[in-house]
């Protein structure tokens, strides 16, 4: 490739950008006081020149270098005062990472000879003078990106959405139909065997864990370790080279449209609150060393520190109008150009801290996602949590967002374990949280309900470990949550006591019963189907090991539980009641309607204030009338839960009209569909079950 000398060039867009004539560059740094491009061979082993970029408009620095074009390989050094008690670590032995870089090559290298290039004697204040490019990442021109290639999306309703949580390389790796090329990687997700068991499962969505390009923590590669989940990112364009399969081209691109499709949105897990370069002695390999005051969130007290409310060792400043700016052209360039559905935000609550630390649902930057013309139209899910002052705010975001609702994933446990006084707070989250969201105006979809996540237990350990098992992390125990709300029923993990495995094979199926036949829009964790355990470990975030990765070599009881799964999705879909836009209101719909949701006592009377004070209780029904205009019609139904430890019988009481019950679900015992009972009769509801019935014969008035 032949290039002419560096010219001016223009400070619009940032980032390196083809025109067919050669590449703009563009880069902000407010203190910088000079801005060298570096170019290196195709490899990314060798540098072959250094410019310093000519053009400075206001805070951008540019360049124009005629002749050159995609697979050009770069990087920066930015010059400055390197001083970090004043929040300055500009040190031009430091090769950085374009924060706009599309394409990487190379990678993070750790080992103990090259601990050094960052870290020293542990002493920050020192100027480090020894050059980190052989052992970090490159940026790589990309070629020039159009918008809207990717087929639309479905667009599926909210009310409608059934979100499935998956990890790129664990749901792809040992699945028997992934081409071993692309097994671990984002095409593996594209082939018939993983969309087939998507669309049978019957989900609308794929939520991705993160795929931005993420750093392994040095204190897990001193371990021997990696990071497995990605929570730890050093750019926000570029996917995380070893999801991308060698020689594909937009890869990401081609798995969305085959997903679309197939009538599946895909949802990206986006991490904008930290970076991988971590606390004050981690790694310069981008922010740091561009513009470590603007990017950063600095201790006040002492800003060689910084503000910590994610836990990762750094915040970035997302009251900076560049860092604001950053993450909606990251969100624009993943929507615009991949055809990206929608984003949960980890941690979501950091991107919305003023400068004093609070909390402001209105923060600009949560404002501008939500108005922006190319972002509105995408689902918005916040993690309404971080570990700084106020750091639980569930059903604080404004209108248009959507929330991971811990509150139902531990209601919905504590229940189901028995615990005494919990009744109440069950139904509150099976009737869709209003306490949550309608105060606000929002309706149950703002609330994303899920009992297990990436963070935490699988469904098949949350009932077969009562504590966690994470010696495999290496910390003796010590990570990982200890309120997990989970119970062994008898034997910690693995058993071959019958009466033990039936309870809990009995509880998982009412838990997944509960998750998709509340209200709200249900998650679905990975492998959670067919019945994934991770050995008790509950903070797997570091094993990028069979530990992680789904099994697909399923037994009898897997299968078993798959065409569970998929049968309860399908009840879901097919009864507009449990899809409701608005929230129950107690009252009937109509005149002589019944009540659109009413409480039921095992005597079959309706439940009294009295009842739900009842500490003990652990059984009732809740009888579901018409659904709301906002999803069609439907008769009645009726629930009945029992979370004890002894069989009840439950009377079966109707609205008017109705003589007959017909059994569409009892997680206790297999029936026959269609198996009925006359209205007065008694169900014999067994302990730790979940029943469904259907009105046989309901006439609408």
């Amino acid at each position: 490739m032949s290039t002419g000398p560096l010219e001016a060039g223009r400070p619009e867009p940032l980032g390196a950008t083809c025109d067919g004539d050669g590449v703009n560059f563009a880069l902000f740094s407010a203190a910088a006081e000079q801005v060298a491009l570096c170019l290196f061979d195709a490899d990314g082993q060798g540098e072959v020149a250094r410019h310093p970029l000519p053009g400075r408009t206001g805070d951008v620095w540019h360049g124009f270098l005629p002749g050159a074009g995609p697979g050009l390989v770069y990087g920066y050094r930015v010059d400055g005062p390197y001083r970090p008690r004043d929040g300055h670590r500009f040190n031009p032995h430091k090769l950085l990472l374009d924060p706009y870089a599309r394409r990487l090559t190379g990678a993070l290298v750790w080992h103990s000879a090259n601990f050094a290039y960052w870290f020293g004697s542990g002493n920050d204040m020192t100027f480090d003078r020894r050059d980190n490019a052989a052992y970090v990442p490159k940026a790589v021109v990309a070629p020039p990106e159009t918008a809207g290639q990717a087929a639309a999306g479905p667009s599926t309703a909210w009310a409608d959405t059934v979100l499935y949580e998956l990890h790129v390389r664990g749901m792809t790796l040992r699945h028997p139909g992934v081409p071993e090329r692309w097994r671990g990687r984002l095409s593996g997700l594209a082939t018939p065997a993983v969309i087939d068991h998507l669309t049978g499962l019957g989900v609308t969505a794929v939520e991705l864990m993160p795929i931005f390009a993420f750093a392994d923590e040095t204190h897990l590669v001193r371990r021997g370790l990696v990071n497995y989940w990605g929570y730890n990112p050093y750019s926000f364009f570029a996917v995380e080279p070893r999801y991308l399969t060698p020689g594909a081209e937009r890869e990401l691109r081609g798995v969305v449209d085959r997903l679309h499709q197939a009538g599946i949105e895909v949802i990206l897990d986006v991490v904008f609150n930290h970076t991988g370069e971590g606390d004050r002695l981690g790694p310069t390999l981008s922010f740091r060393g561009i513009d470590n005051a603007s990017y950063y969130r600095l201790a006040p007290d002492d800003p060689r520190d910084y503000v910590n409310v994610t836990g990762c060792g750094n915040t970035l400043d997302t009251n900076h109008p560049m860092v604001q700016r950053l993450v909606l052209d990251a969100l624009r360039h993943w929507a615009g150009t991949a055809g990206i559905d929608g984003f949960r935000f980890d941690l979501g609550l950091t991107l919305g801290r003023d400068g004093d630390g609070h909390f402001d649902p209105d923060h600009p930057l949560l404002a501008a996602i939500a108005a922006d013309p190319v972002l509105c139209g995408v689902k918005l899910i916040a993690e309404p949590w971080d570990l700084g002052p106020g750091g639980h705010r569930l059903g604080a975001f404004a209108h248009g967002w959507a929330e991971w609702n811990d509150r139902f994933r531990d209601d919905t446990r504590a229940f189901w374990r028995g615990d005494t006084g919990t009744m109440g707070g069950l139904a509150t989250r099976l009737a869709g949280s209003s306490d949550l969201f309608q105060p606000v105006g929002r309706p149950p979809q703002a609330g994303i309900n899920f009992i297990t996540a990436h963070d935490g237990f699988t469904l098949a350990d949350l009932v077969s470990y009562a504590d966690k098992h994470n010696q495999a992390n290496g910390e003796d125990n010590r990570d990982g949550h200890a309120h997990n709300l989970s119970a062994n029923w008898g034997v910690e993990g693995p058993t071959d006591d019958a009466h033990v495995r039936t309870i809990r094979a009995r509880l998982t199926r009412s838990l997944l019963a509960t998750l998709l036949l509340s209200q709200g829009v249900p998650m679905l964790l990975a492998g959670d189907e067919i019945g994934r355990t991770q050995q008790g470990n509950n903070n797997a975030y570091c094993q990028d090991t069979p530990m992680s990765w789904l099994d697909w070599d399923l037994g009898g009881q897997q299968h078993r539980l798959l065409a569970f799964v998929r049968r309860l999705i399908a009840l879901r879909r097919s009864h507009p009641a449990f899809r409701r836009t608005t929230f129950f209101t107690g009252a009937p719909q109509a005149a002589g309607a019944d009540k659109d949701i009413t409480w039921l006592r095992p005597d079959g009377t309706e439940m009294a204030e009295a009842d739900w004070t009842h500490h003990d209780g652990k059984t009732l029904g809740c009888r579901l009338g018409a659904a709301d205009g906002g999803g069609g019609g439907g008769g009645p139904l009726l629930l009945l839960l029992n979370a004890g430890r002894a069989e009840v019988f439950f009377v079966l009481t109707a609205p008017a009209g109705v003589r007959h019950w017909s059994v569409l679900l009892d997680t206790g015992r297999d029936r026959p569909d269609g198996d009925g009972f006359d209205v007065g009769s008694a169900y014999p509801l067994l302990a730790h079950a979940l029943v469904l019935l259907e009105a046989a014969d309901h006439e609408p008035g």
